[in-house]
């Protein structure tokens, strides 16, 4: 199939070449190739400024990544055949991984899907596009779906913050099947429902499914606080594991209900909850000198632009002080963050910071990264963002 040709300016594919997949509209060169001839969605093929091909691309000329790799052959675009191999691939993947069929199916630019992202709930698939390429294929998408997994409800839940980006409408959309208003989630041998309509992206988060399991090796007998706790992923899980007492605390009513009914669904009685901000309730709780074994920290990423940083560094720091203030003398930090522009040893140097300040002794115990449902590929650093540090604080020690 003849593209369009996109070119890019001198040394403008070194990027390209270690492994990356995007394109930025300063790397191409304009005079040959005006972004403004492109529509958005469209497939091009890539050159070098020496003319040499790179492979073929969607093209989106009104955003800052304004071109996405889809093959590294310039005659092989995408076709719905094609994308329905990659999402077999990334199927066949995630069954060898999990004995039960909940997990996120499709992880973008880690499947080779820039811009698509699916997760499984059993038989219902939930369906999230944030590039004007992927929009471009979403009936093939859907297809897709249905044709490996037999009898799929499928969600399109295309209302993410990339979308008004892209040029891109919000909308929520079910294809086919009873209408579906919650979720079933199975995770770690415990049970979930959580909304579909106003929940977190897709509804659930499988990428701290391995540091949730980890969780439950240290909460036998303890007092934990689950901080920022959604639907309760990591304090269901740690009740679920014995316990002795959970606390989850949410700025959203409508989540914190939801901890009530997966309580319930798990047959636990030792679990509240807390509405508020995060920062204000943990100040709260410091100055009325309550103590936890266990505190988790899983905030929303602190640091969503690189002109965040201090900012976020700040408001990470402030975190995870408050919450080492509230473990007892020999306590657990879970501190974790989704942040793409903190890194692993950032968040380690925070958490060293934040005990000195109080005067804390801290142990690093076990560090956790995302899912292998959520692959990262090693020349794009943006696929690896998910962090955990597991802590021991101990006062008084040394």
């Amino acid at each position: 199939m003849k593209f369009p040709v996109l070119y890019l300016r001198k040394g403008a594919e070194r990027r390209l070449r270690a492994g990356h997949l995007w394109v930025y509209s300063n790397e191409v060169d304009t005079r040959r190739s005006p972004l403004t001839e492109f529509e958005a969605g469209s497939q091009a093929e890539l050159r070098s400024s020496v003319d040499k091909p790179l492979g073929t691309v969607f093209v989106n000329p009104h955003t800052l990544i304004c071109a996405r790799l889809i093959s590294r052959d310039a005659s092989h675009g995408m076709t719905a055949q094609r994308l329905t191999h990659r999402m077999e691939m990334a199927l066949s993947l995630r069954e060898r991984l999990f004995s039960e069929p909940f997990y996120r199916w499709v992880f973008g630019d880690g499947d080779g899907l820039s811009g698509l992202v699916i997760d499984r709930f059993d038989q219902v698939v939930v369906v999230q596009i944030s590039t004007a390429g992927m929009e471009t294929m979403k009936d093939a998408i859907v297809r897709g779906v249905q044709r490996l997994v037999h009898d799929a409800i499928v969600v399109l839940k295309n209302d993410g913050k990339m979308r008004q980006v892209e040029g891109l409408a919000s909308y929520t959309e079910q294809m086919n099947g009873a209408t579906v208003d919650a979720l079933q989630v199975r995770e770690n041998g415990v049970n979930f429902e959580v909304p579909l309509a106003g929940g977190q992206k897709t509804g659930w988060f499988y990428d701290h499914r391995m540091n949730r399991q980890r969780l439950q090796a240290y909460a036998q007998g303890k007092r934990v606080l689950d901080v920022f706790s959604y639907v309760g992923g990591w304090g269901i899980q740690a009740a679920c594991a014995g316990a002795a007492h959970v606390s989850c605390l949410d700025s959203s009513a409508q989540a914190l209900d939801a901890v009530h009914h997966n309580a319930g669904l798990n047959g636990l009685d030792n679990v509240e909850t807390l509405e508020g901000d995060a920062f204000e309730a943990l100040k709260v709780l410091c100055d009325e000198k309550e103590k936890y074994d266990i505190v988790v920290l899983d905030p929303p990423a602190l640091i969503p632009r690189r002109r965040d940083q201090k900012a976020g560094e700040q408001a990470y720091a402030r975190l995870n002080q408050l919450a080492l203030r509230l473990l007892d003398r020999d306590g657990l930090l879970v501190s974790a963050s989704c942040s793409m522009h903190l890194s692993q040893e950032k968040l380690v140097d925070i958490i060293r910071g934040s005990g000195r300040k109080i005067d804390r002794f801290v142990q690093l115990l076990e560090q956790g990264h995302q899912a292998p449902d959520h692959p990262i590929v090693p020349g794009i650093p943006e696929t690896d963002y998910i962090k955990s540090c597991f802590v021991r604080s101990l006062t008084g020690f040394l």
